[in-house]
C-alpha cells in the first residue's frame, strides 16, 4: 500500500479523502457546481488550479514500482440484479461503446507523456522510464453480475470487494495480472453510494487482495444526478456526463492507479481534476471523434507538455 495523504481538498475538481475506516483514500470527481466554484475561488485568490499553466503533474514514485498503467485493460462490471430492466438512460450500452472505442484515440493519448521507472519529482519523462499506455482494445470485458442484489447504498469496502470478485471472474488471479488493470463498478439507476450528485460524480481508489493491488472506480448511474454530473453540459446532450465522467476516471486511473502515488500536481489533483467541467476557452469539454469515427463528449486532460512545456488542458495529444 502506498503512502496515504491526509484528508484534504485538492485542486479544482477533486478531493482526496478517507471515506471509510481501514480503506485507502479515494480521489473524488466533484460535481459541476463544486468544481466551478473551486476554480473561481482559486482564480480570485491567484491560486493555481483548473486551466493553470503553473502547476504541472509530478511523479510521486508509484507503489511497488507501479506508477502508471503501461498496458491498460478496463473491465466493466454492472453490479447487481437492480440492472435488470432498469436502465432508462441506456448507460450500459453507451459505456460499453465508449470504452470499446476510446483506445488509441488522440484524446486518451495525453496519458502517454507520463511514465513510471523515473525518480520522484519528475515532471517530463523525455523518453525515460516506461510510458503509460494507450493501446487498441482497452476494454477487456464486461460482466452483468446480476445473480443477487447489490447493496442499496454500497460502502467503499463493498465496492472494493466487488472489484476483487470481478478480478476472480475474469481470471486475473496470477501475480502481476492486475498491475495494469482497472475495474469499473457501475451501480444501477437509483442504487448509488451516498454522496453521489451532491458531493461527487464518481471516484477511484484501489484495494489489496491475494491477486495483488486492484484499481477500481465507483461509477454511479450518472444521469441520476442530472446537470450536477454533466447532463447537457456545454450543450453536449442529456447523456454527456456518462462519458465525460468515466473518461475522467479512466485517464486518472491510468496515470495514478494507486492513489496518490502516481502523477499529481502539488495540490494533489490528477490528470482529469485540473480540467474538470471547463465550459469555455482552452480545454472546454467537447464532443471528439474517436478512431472508428464515433463521437463522444469528453473533458480535456492535463498535459505538462502543452504550450512548449507551460502546461494546459488539451483534447488531443500527439
Amino acid at each position: 500500500m502506498g503512502a496515504q495523504p491526509s484528508t484534504a481538498t485538492v485542486g479544482s475538481g477533486s478531493v482526496v479523502q478517507y471515506i471509510e475506516k481501514g480503506q485507502p483514500p479515494v480521489v473524488i470527481h466533484l460535481t459541476v457546481e463544486q468544481a466551478q466554484s473551486m476554480r473561481a475561488s482559486h482564480a480570485s485568490h491567484g491560486k493555481p488550479g483548473g486551466g493553470s499553466t503553473t502547476n504541472d503533474l509530478i511523479y510521486n514514485g508509484g507503489t511497488g514500482g507501479i506508477g502508471v498503467e503501461t498496458a491498460p485493460r478496463i473491465y466493466l462490471v454492472f453490479w447487481g440484479s437492480q440492472w435488470t430492466n432498469n436502465d432508462p438512460s441506456g448507460e450500459a450500452a453507451l459505456l460499453e461503446s465508449f470504452l470499446d472505442t476510446m483506445e488509441g484515440s488522440p484524446w486518451l493519448n495525453t496519458v502517454t507523456q507520463y511514465c513510471e521507472g523515473v525518480t520522484s519529482g519528475t515532471i517530463f519523462c523525455s523518453g525515460s522510464g516506461t510510458a503509460a499506455g494507450n493501446p487498441p482494445y482497452t476494454l477487456a470485458g464486461y460482466w452483468y453480475d446480476s445473480g443477487s442484489a447489490a447493496p442499496n447504498r454500497p460502502k467503499q469496502s463493498q465496492l472494493a470487494a466487488e472489484a476483487v470478485k470481478a478480478a476472480q471472474y475474469f481470471g486475473n488471479t496470477a501475480a502481476g495480472s492486475n498491475d495494469t488493470t482497472q475495474y469499473v463498478i457501475a451501480t444501477a439507476n437509483g442504487y448509488n453510494a451516498n454522496g453521489f450528485g451532491s458531493q461527487y460524480c464518481a471516484w477511484h481508489s484501489y484495494t489489496t487482495s491475494t491477486y495483488g493491488d486492484i484499481s477500481y472506480t465507483n461509477l454511479p448511474y450518472i444521469t441520476d444526478a442530472g446537470a450536477s454530473c454533466g447532463a447537457n453540459f456545454n450543450n453536449l446532450g442529456a447523456d454527456a456526463g456518462i462519458t465525460i465522467v468515466e473518461g475522467h476516471e479512466a485517464a486518472e486511473t491510468i496515470t495514478d492507479p494507486f492513489p496518490s502515488t502516481g502523477w499529481l500536481d502539488s495540490s494533489g489533483s490528477e490528470i482529469g481534476d485540473k480540467c474538470a467541467w471547463i465550459s469555455s476557452g482552452q480545454g472546454a469539454s467537447a464532443s471528439v471523434t474517436f478512431p472508428d469515427g464515433s463521437h463522444f463528449p469528453v473533458q480535456s486532460l492535463w498535459s505538462n507538455a502543452f504550450n512548449s512545456g507551460d502546461g494546459g488542458c488539451v483534447l488531443s495529444y500527439n
